[in-house]
C-alpha cells in the first residue's frame, strides 16, 4: 500500500457548504456569503515560490524559443538579452532558495511521518541543486557545451517543477 503524500499546508480545501447558507451549514453559525478565502503567511509564502519558479523555468523556456530569432541580428543581441535574463533569473533563483527553506520548515512535522516525502524532497533538491550548477556553469561556457549545459540546465528546472507540484500534493 502506497503512503499518503502529506498536504501541503498553505492548501486548505473548503469546508462542505450548502449553497446559499454560508457557515450556518457548517454549523459555525455566522453566514459568510461572498467572503474570500482567507490571506495567512502560507498563501504568501506559496505565491513568492510559484512566482520564482515560473520566472526560473518559464524564463529559461522563453529565451531558448528566443534564441534563434536573436542570433539572427548577432551576437550582441543575444548576449545583452542573455545578461539582461540572467539578473532577473538569478533573483528568482535566490527568492526559489530561500521560500524553499521557508517550505520545508513550514512541513517539517509532516516531513518525519512519510518516508516516501522525505525521499521526493531529496531527489527535489538535488535537482534543484543541479538545475542552479549547470546553470551557472551554462554563464561560462563557450560552445558545443554551453548548448548541452543550457539543455540541462532546462530539463533539471523543469524536473524540479514537476517534484514540487508532487510534494504539493
Amino acid at each position: 500500500m502506497q503512503e499518503e503524500t502529506p498536504a501541503h499546508p498553505g492548501l486548505r480545501p473548503p469546508a462542505p457548504c450548502t449553497p446559499g447558507r454560508g457557515k450556518a451549514a457548517r454549523g459555525a453559525g455566522a453566514r459568510e456569503e461572498g467572503k474570500m478565502l482567507p490571506i495567512s503567511w502560507d498563501t504568501i509564502r506559496l505565491f513568492l515560490h510559484v512566482l520564482a519558479a515560473t520566472i526560473w523555468v518559464g524564463g529559461q523556456l522563453v529565451l531558448a524559443a528566443l534564441v534563434p530569432v536573436l542570433r539572427r541580428f548577432g551576437a550582441e543581441p543575444l548576449g545583452a538579452a542573455a545578461r539582461r535574463f540572467n539578473q532577473v533569473a538569478w533573483t528568482a533563483f535566490a527568492v526559489l532558495v530561500i521560500t524553499g527553506i521557508w517550505n520545508i520548515a513550514a512541513v517539517s512535522s509532516q516531513i518525519s511521518h512519510s518516508a516516501s516525502y522525505r525521499t521526493t524532497l531529496i531527489v527535489k533538491l538535488v535537482v534543484v541543486v543541479i538545475s542552479g550548477v549547470t546553470a551557472s556553469l551554462h554563464i561560462r561556457s563557450k560552445g558545443r557545451s554551453r548548448a548541452i549545459l543550457g539543455a540541462l540546465t532546462g530539463i533539471s528546472a523543469l524536473a524540479a517543477l514537476f517534484l514540487g507540484v508532487l510534494l504539493a500534493g
